[in-house]
C-alpha cells in the first residue's frame, strides 16, 4: 500500500504541475487575444540619423549553409558606411576557407572575419569576443541556418526610439516547413511560441526572451547586463533575464519575419531540444530566486516562473506517464475509488488549455478554415504524442540542468535542403545511438501493451493517454533510429 500511495502522490503532483502550467499558458492566450495592436504594423518614427550597426554571424562547421547566410546578409539594405558584418567563425573544418572565399565576392561590404582556434565559451564566447571588437551601436545576430530579410535593419531600428529599449526580437518563419511531417510538427510548436507566448508576455510587460537569433540588441544593454556569459547552454535566455532584471525593455514584433531552416531529422531535433531544455533549466536555477526577490508585480513573477521552469514539464509528463500504469492497476483492483478518478479527470483540463494555445496559433495564419480544421484534426494529436515521446530525452536534459551537471554546447546540424543538399551526404550526422533511444523503444512497447490491456479489461479512462504515449515513443524511436543510421 505504501508503494501505491507513492505512485498516486507522484501522479497527482505531476498532473498538478501540468495544470498550473496550463493556467499560465491560458492567461498568455487571453493576453494574445486582447493584443490586437501586435497583429499588424506599428508606426514608429524613422531616425533622422541612422546609427552604426554590427551584424554578428556566429558559425561553427557550417559547410552547407554558410554560403547562403553570407549571400543573404550581403543583401541587407542599410548605409554601407554604417554597417559592419562580423563572421565569428569557430570552425575546425573547411568552413573557414569557404567563408573567406565567399566574403571576397563582396568587396564593397565591410565584412570582418574573426576566427577562433580556442572555442572557450562556445557561441557565448564567440559573441563576447566579437562584441569587444564591434563598432556598432546596435548588434544584430543571425545563426547559420537563417536567411535574413533585406529590410531587417530598416524595420527594427525604429523600435529603439526609446532609450529604455534594449532588444527587439522578430518572429521566426520556416523555409522548409512542408518538407516532412517532422518539420511541420516543429513549425506547429514554434508558431505557438512566437505568436501566443511572445506576444502574450510582451503585451503585459512580462519577461520575454531573445531567441538567440533573428533579433537586434542595443550594445550598451548587453554590456550593462554583464555581457555574454557561458555558464548556461542558453546564453540568449540568460542575458535576456539579466537585462530585463536591470530595467531594460524588450520589444517583440511578429510582423517582422526572420526565415530559417528547421532540422529535418530527429537526431538534429533532439540535439536542439536537449540544448534548449537543459539551458532553460540552468537559467531557472540561476535566475528564479533573484526574480522572486525583485520588486515586480505578482503576475510578472508568476509568468517568469512558468517561463523559466517550462522545460520541467517534460519531467512531469514522464513521471505522470510511468506512475499512471500503477494508478490504472490499482483502479482495476478496486484499490482506488471511482470518485478519485473523476477528480483526477479535472486536471485533464490542463491538456485542453495547452491544446487550445497551439490550435489558436495554427489557425491564426491559415486562409481556409475547413482545410485547416482537417489538418488540425491529425496535427494536434500527433504533435502532443511526439512531445510526450520526447519526454524521456528532454527530462534527462532538464534533470542535468537543474542538478548542475555541465556539458558542452552541441551544435544542431544544418542541411540547406532548399539548396539541394541531401541528407545522406551530410558530414555532420554521426551514427551513435544513445541509450535513451533504446529506452524509448522499450517505452513504446510498454505503452502499446497498456493499450492492449485497456481494450482487454474494458478500462478506457486512460486509453487515449496511453495510446498517445505509444504512438509518440514509437515515432520518436523509429525516426531517431533512421536519422542516426544516415551517419553510417
Amino acid at each position: 500500500m505504501i508503494l501505491l500511495y507513492i505512485l498516486i502522490g507522484i501522479y497527482a503532483l505531476g498532473m498538478l504541475f501540468i495544470f498550473l502550467y496550463s493556467l499560465a499558458q491560458g492567461h498568455l492566450l487571453l493576453s494574445f487575444l486582447r493584443s490586437k495592436k501586435y497583429l499588424g504594423k506599428v508606426a514608429h518614427p524613422v531616425p533622422e540619423n541612422w546609427p552604426k550597426v554590427t551584424i554578428q554571424l556566429p558559425v561553427f562547421n557550417e559547410l552547407y549553409v554558410v554560403d547562403r547566410l553570407i549571400a543573404a546578409v550581403a543583401k541587407i539594405n542599410y548605409p554601407a558606411d554604417l554597417l559592419e558584418i562580423q563572421v565569428l567563425d569557430d570552425s575546425t573544418d573547411q568552413t573557414a576557407e569557404l567563408i573567406q572565399k565567399k566574403i571576397q565576392e563582396f568587396p564593397d561590404i565591410n565584412f570582418k572575419y574573426i576566427h577562433r582556434t580556442d572555442r572557450t565559451g562556445f557561441k557565448a564566447g564567440a559573441l563576447k569576443e566579437g562584441l569587444a571588437r564591434a563598432s556598432g551601436e546596435f548588434i544584430a545576430i543571425f545563426d547559420a541556418d537563417f536567411v535574413p530579410d533585406p529590410e531587417f535593419l530598416l524595420k527594427t531600428i525604429p523600435y529603439f526610439s526609446s532609450e529604455k529599449v534594449g532588444m527587439v526580437q522578430t518572429r521566426w518563419t520556416h523555409l522548409n516547413k512542408n518538407y516532412s511531417l517532422l518539420t511541420r510538427l516543429q513549425a506547429f510548436a514554434l508558431d505557438a511560441h512566437f505568436l501566443i507566448e511572445q506576444i502574450g508576455r510582451n503585451s503585459q510587460h512580462a519577461f520575454i526572451n531573445f531567441n538567440g537569433t533573428g533579433g537586434i540588441w542595443r550594445k550598451s544593454c548587453i554590456i550593462d547586463a554583464g555581457d555574454w556569459q557561458d555558464d548556461t547552454l542558453t546564453e540568449d535566455l540568460d542575458l535576456s533575464y539579466r537585462a530585463q532584471r536591470k530595467g531594460w525593455e524588450f520589444v517583440y514584433r511578429p510582423e517582422i519575419e526572420s526565415p530559417a531552416e528547421l532540422p529535418p531529422i530527429m537526431s538534429a531535433v533532439k540535439s536542439q531540444q536537449f540544448r534548449w531544455t537543459k539551458g532553460g533549466a540552468e537559467c531557472a536555477g540561476k535566475h528564479a530566486k533573484a526574480v522572486l526577490g525583485e520588486d515586480l508585480p505578482f503576475g510578472i513573477k508568476i509568468h517568469a516562473m512558468a517561463h523559466l521552469f517550462n522545460s520541467s514539464l517534460f519531467i512531469a509528463i514522464l513521471l505522470v506517464s510511468l506512475s499512471s500504469i500503477g494508478v490504472w492497476w490499482a483502479g482495476v483492483q478496486g484499490l482506488i475509488s471511482d470518485s478519485l478518478f473523476k477528480v483526477a479527470g479535472l486536471f485533464m483540463i490542463g491538456f485542453v488549455i495547452i491544446a487550445g494555445v497551439y490550435l489558436v496559433a495554427y489557425f491564426y495564419e491559415k486562409r481556409s478554415f475547413w482545410r485547416s480544421l482537417f489538418q488540425a484534426i491529425y496535427m494536434l494529436p500527433l504533435f502532443l504524442s511526439v512531445s510526450m515521446g520526447l519526454a524521456l530525452h528532454n527530462a534527462q536534459a532538464v534533470w542535468e540542468g537543474l542538478s548542475g551537471k555541465k556539458s558542452p554546447f552541441i551544435r544542431t546540424p544544418k542541411f540547406n535542403l532548399e539548396g539541394g543538399t541531401g541528407l545522406e551526404s551530410n558530414n555532420y550526422i554521426k551514427f551513435k545511438i544513445p541509450a535513451t533511444t533504446w529506452m524509448e523503444g522499450v517505452l513504446m512497447l510498454v505503452f502499446s501493451g497498456m493499450v492492449g490491456l485497456h481494450i482487454y479489461w474494458g478500462t478506457f479512462e486512460m486509453l487515449p493517454f496511453h495510446l498517445m504515449l505509444a504512438v509518440g515513443y514509437g515515432l520518436v524511436f523509429f525516426s531517431s533510429f533512421k536519422a542516426y543510421s544516415l551517419g553510417k
